[in-house]
């Protein structure tokens, strides 16, 4: 018989159990990974980073950059390639808030100068009162007290009514230095003493009493003057005299002859010029003391009136009046206006019709020509006797008014122009039916209004470089963007829109654009300040044509353009980009000299290839129809309107294309524009 079975115990497992088990990262390993993920960052960095030398004169206080990670050794940064902002400040110094765009050279350096705070000026003068123009700007009446004037060699001048001006140059120290300048201005009069008999006579210098009596000094500003001596009952005794600044002179003895007889003369019309023995006496009504006896040759003379004279004597004891009636000379005016309801005003009194024949003294006088709804106009005419004078005047309705107040072109201080445009309404975007057409070119209604002023050239290298010298253009496949006279290119629209302000303020014009910390926040419709154009205004100028009818192309309504029409993705071309016109030369393989191609029928140069250009819209699609003058009110990117020398096929090359974006390309600049006038 066998053994009963024993039955053994064993250890339970779980379905499932018998698979392998993950390990567990322990803390330790984590901390070794996120140290190991750390220094292969570092490393990358260090790999692609550019040696980045930022040089200060004077050498800067404090320097921070923005736009990306910077890491700075001994004096050197190390930053990726890319555009950033240098921060930098130095005691008694303007901050620097500069763009800058690192490249791909390993070793780059950038240099940056710190202009001085103004000095202030405490100014004394003697006598006080004195007017101080510094460099031609007047900076008000002394005393003043910390007066800001720029760094530098300054030119100083002080002016008083009745002393010597006084210029002097001073070297202004700036950094919010403190100078006193003191100045002392010599008189510009000099004195002459007079002595009468019998003495009491007045002393009057040009016809007005100095309220002296004689004997007494007069202080006489320096020059020619006419100085007489009056007291009553007796002959004025009358002179011209020559004096120099600080000159002191004793005329000799002056015995006035007593007089007996008084003369007054009076004219119709009044303030007829007097001369009595060829001693002017004045304007009528005029008296005069006399000696009887003697015959005086009384001569009267008054603009658009016949000259007058008389022989007078008077008897001792004698006031006599004497009047005269002045006798006119007059000429014929045949004035001719339109429109026929223009009404005339001449000397500010109503005339009626504008249409009329005029017989008017011989005198100036002031003609102005008014309608309801047109500009008005105004002369000023002196009759001639016995000739007949036309005045032949076409009144300008208002808008014309306008328009004829403008420029036909004005230039900023770097010397760009910009030509005036008087838009129509347009309708922008392309029919579905049209090839090549985009969904985003919707077709939409713009109510142009406003005159503007559009740039003839497309903003360059050079004239970018003044407001940001740092700036690069770069290359393309060894081919050039960056010389002087090529389009400005790898230009953000903030970039392009803070050149704007930038030039606004070297013009003294108000800023179009709002900025905050190296941004644009918005913009100022009312402002004259340079801006970049709207998107209608640019679509305006490229494709208007004066029978209303819009362009396809910048050349015409097919391809392919002619030979030498402009800048696009020609045969020269053919290795830097992928789509060219086939058969097509213009002999440059990038970007050409701006306007090295004809203009358009407006007088504009490249809108059509070059670069593309930034506008100043707001990019939204579909786009509102009808669509603000300006774009819309918001937005992320903004539009780009206009082929470049890298397009090639019939979509890019239409004048209707339109592309958006917010950061710089190497076939992307742009051109300026701004309002002509405030809104109205």
């Amino acid at each position: 018989m066998s053994a009963d079975p024993v039955i053994k115990p064993v250890r339970y497992q779980p379905p499932g159990e018998s698979r392998a088990r993950r390990p567990r990262l322990s803390a330790a390993r984590m901390v070794l990974l996120a140290a190991a993920l750390t220094a292969a960052a570092v490393l990358a960095f260090l790999f692609m980073a550019r040696s980045v030398a930022l040089e200060f004169t004077p050498p800067a206080s404090r320097i921070s950059i923005v736009g990306g990670p910077a890491v700075e050794f001994g004096g050197v940064h190390l930053l990726l390639s890319g555009t950033y902002e240098v921060q930098a400040e130095l005691d008694g110094h303007h901050p620097i808030a500069a763009p800058f765009t690192v490249g791909e050279e390993r070793n780059q350096a950038f240099e940056f100068k710190f202009a001085p705070l103004p000095g202030l000026l405490t100014v004394e003068a003697v006598p006080t009162g004195a007017r101080l123009t510094v460099d031609g700007r007047p900076l008000g009446a002394t005393p003043l007290t910390d007066v800001p004037v720029e760094a530098g060699r300054r030119e100083l001048r002080f002016t008083h009514p009745r002393h010597q001006a006084l210029d002097m140059t001073l070297a202004v120290a700036g950094r919010s230095e403190r100078q006193r300048i003191d100045a002392e201005l010599l008189p510009n009069w000099g004195e002459v003493r007079y002595v009468t008999e019998p003495p009491g006579a007045r002393i009057l210098v040009d016809g007005e009493d100095t309220g002296l009596r004689t004997p007494a000094t007069a202080e006489i500003l320096a020059g020619e003057h006419e100085v007489a001596l009056v007291m009553q009952g007796h002959q004025s005794h009358r002179e011209r005299i020559l004096i120099a600044p600080l000159e002191q002179r004793e005329a000799p003895l002056i015995r006035l002859r007593q007089s007996d007889a008084q003369l007054r003369v009076s004219t119709r019309p009044e303030r007829a010029g007097v001369t009595i023995d060829g001693q002017y006496r004045g304007e009528t009504p005029v008296s005069a003391a006399l000696r009887s006896g003697n015959a005086y040759r009384v001569r009267l003379f008054k603009a658009g009136f016949a000259a007058h004279s008389a022989t007078v004597t008077l008897k001792a004891g004698e006031n006599r009046r004497v009047s005269f009636d002045l006798e006119p000379l007059t000429g014929l005016v045949w004035v001719q206006a339109e429109p026929a309801n223009a009404q005339l005003l001449v000397d500010g009194q109503a005339k009626g019709s504008a249409n009329q024949v005029l017989e008017l003294p011989t005198r100036p006088h002031r003609l102005e020509i008014q309608a309801d709804g047109y500009a008005g106009y105004r002369t000023e005419i002196r009759p001639r006797q016995g000739l007949t004078q036309e005045v032949r005047v076409k009144l300008l309705t208002l808008a014309e008014a306008r328009l004829a107040a403008l420029r036909p072109e004005v230039a900023t201080a770097q010397g760009q122009v910009l030509k005036l445009f008087k838009p129509t309404p347009i309708r922008m975007g392309a029919s579905r039916r049209e090839p090549g057409r985009r969904a985003n070119e919707t077709l939409r209604d713009v109510a142009l209004e406003r005159f503007f002023y559009l740039g003839l050239k497309e903003v360059t290298n050079a004239e970018f470089k003044a407001f940001a010298s740092g700036h690069d253009s770069g290359a393309y496949e060894d081919q050039p963007l960056n010389k002087d006279d090529q389009p400005v290119a790898m230009v953000s629209w903030h970039e392009a829109a803070r050149y704007c302000n930038w030039l606004s303020s070297q013009d003294g014009l108000p800023a179009f654009y709002a900025e905050e910390f190296g941004k644009v926040t918005g913009f100022n419709a009312a402002a004259t300040g340079y801006r970049l154009p709207s998107e209608a205004e640019w679509a305006w100028t490229a494709r208007h044509q004066e029978d209303g009818g819009l362009l396809r192309f910048p050349w015409g309504e097919a391809l392919p353009p002619p030979n030498r029409h402009g800048n696009y993705a020609d045969r020269s071309a053919g290795h830097l980009v992928g789509r060219i016109i086939f058969g097509y030369n213009d002999n440059h393989a990038v970007a050409a000299p701006v306007g090295t191609f004809a203009a358009n029928a407006k007088g504009i140069f490249d809108l059509g290839g070059n670069v593309a250009e930034w506008v100043n819209d707001f990019y939204q699609h579909p786009a509102p129809d009808p669509t603000p003058p300006l774009g819309p009110p918001a937005g992320e990117y903004h539009v780009i309107r206009g082929s470049s020398w890298m397009h090639g096929t019939a979509t890019d090359l239409r004048l209707s294309f339109r592309d958006y974006g917010i950061d710089g390309r190497r076939d992307l600049g742009f051109r300026l524009a701004r309002f002509a006038e405030t809104e109205q």
